[in-house]
């Protein structure tokens, strides 16, 4: 089977002709969705229909540049370079070669020659110099999130994670433990920052899978242009903050440098406290650690008024930082949320018809919430009857064949009474 490499404009095209081909889209709307002229949209198709999916790919793929040097020129330079330019680097010998022996050919060339004839191997270079990004001028205007998963107790009790939150502005921390870095941790704590100073503007956090989604986009969001989200992205996108995700660890070295510096003070301060169990060292961060660590590296923004954005009226944070899933309701009038049936009352038939979508909502108090819309429906469970436990078996089920009666069973009996009375036969 052949392997046909696609960029993602052309698999956009290949997901809109393969609509129009199965009749769902007219060659005039694939152009509209496609961003191309009618005449451009009718020359694509027909190649399509010709050629299948590899008439869609683009004809200069797999094929020579029209500009690649000629192999004299790839001979000589490589010939003058073994005698004359042995020990110098790439970008030196063409600086030579075109004002000395009138051979021009760019550095990226030569050094592709090079590694492929083994005359020159990339020297290991240093360090990336890195410049430490500067503050943001307000507070909110950006807060950076990560998880630290450490022996925060000293083998007084598990492991735990410290969830933190730092102003890049300020440098002031929000922080709270719990046992593991997961959906939950991260809304929940999401959730008090934000009711305790409102909504930032922007949220620097790393690639865990709770932010990033693992899968590929599919051909409907190809088209729709909406790439997949976790749930916590759609979150931060109904809420309009800005969801940034670091490529590096360094990216986000603010957060970085303040988990080891917790890792060292932080542990020293429960230690001396004597704390052992998660909710205790909770109270301990929000009564007595955190503030006074806040007062002794805060710092002051450069300008005095606040990024963070009051929570609208009405907003119903605990909708939004949930999950969400959409279920289709059944004919009798029922949705099933991971092994539950949730019956919906005869009030929402004037308005839900078996067969539409719900949104079935699970905040962190796990209490469920359905929704149509922005309408919310009351909901009862259904307890499945029990189902009836099989019969025990008093022993194995077998073959009995090779098995013989007892001396004492009925059917020796009845034998033994034949032989000792047999029937005479009447004439």
């Amino acid at each position: 089977m052949e392997t046909i490499s696609m960029s993602r404009k052309e698999r956009k095209r290949l997901e809109a002709f393969s609509r129009v081909q199965a009749g769902d889209l007219t060659l005039v709307a694939a152009g509209e969705l496609l961003g191309l002229s009618y005449r451009q949209t009718k020359r694509s198709w027909s190649r399509y229909r010709s050629q299948g999916d590899a008439g869609l790919a683009h004809r200069l793929r797999g094929r020579a540049s029209n500009r690649q040097p000629q192999d004299t020129l790839k001979e000589r330079s490589l010939a003058l370079f073994r005698l004359q330019y042995a020990d110098y680097g790439p970008t030196l010998a063409v600086e030579c070669m075109a004002a000395e022996d009138d051979v021009v050919v760019t550095v990226t060339t030569l050094r592709r020659w090079l590694s492929q004839a083994g005359l020159w191997e990339r020297r290991r270079k240093r360090q990336p110099h890195r410049r430490r990004r500067l503050r943001r001028e307000r507070r909110g205007d950006l807060v950076q999130m990560d998880g630290s998963h450490h022996d925060w107790f000293e083998g007084r009790r598990s492991w735990a994670v410290l969830m933190v939150m730092i102003d890049d502005a300020t440098g002031t921390v929000t922080a709270r433990f719990y046992e593991n870095e997961s959906w939950a941790s991260a809304a929940d704590l999401f959730q008090r920052y934000v009711q305790r100073l409102g909504l930032p503007r922007g949220l620097y956090v790393d690639q865990h899978s709770i932010y990033r989604p693992a899968r590929e986009p599919t051909g409907e969001e190809l088209l729709d242009d909406s790439p997949p989200e976790t749930q916590f992205g759609r979150a931060m996108r109904q809420l309009e903050v800005e969801l940034i995700l670091a490529r590096s660890p360094q990216a986000k070295g603010r957060v970085e440098r303040m988990n080891g510096t917790l890792q060292d003070r932080l542990v020293k301060a429960l230690r001396r406290a004597g704390i052992t169990e998660l909710d205790a060292a909770n109270r301990f961060l929000d009564e007595v650690f955190l503030p006074e660590f806040n007062i002794c590296f805060g710092v002051k923004a450069l300008l005095p008024n606040d990024a963070h954005r009051p929570l609208p009226a009405g907003t119903d944070l605990a909708r939004i930082v949930s999950v969400q899933e959409l279920r289709v309701v059944a004919k009798d009038w029922t949705v099933r949320w991971r092994n539950r049936v949730l019956q919906l009352p005869c009030e929402a038939t004037e308005f839900i018809q078996s067969g539409y979508c719900v949104t079935v909502c699970e905040p962190l108090d796990g209490k469920l919430r359905v929704f149509v819309g922005e309408q919310e429906v009351l909901w009862s469970p259904i307890v499945s009857p029990p189902q009836r436990k099989p019969p025990k078996r008093r022993g194995p089920i077998g073959s009995n064949q090779g098995q013989k009666p007892a001396a004492n069973h009925p059917w020796r009996g009845r034998a033994i009474a034949a032989i000792e009375s047999p029937i005479t036969p009447t004439r």
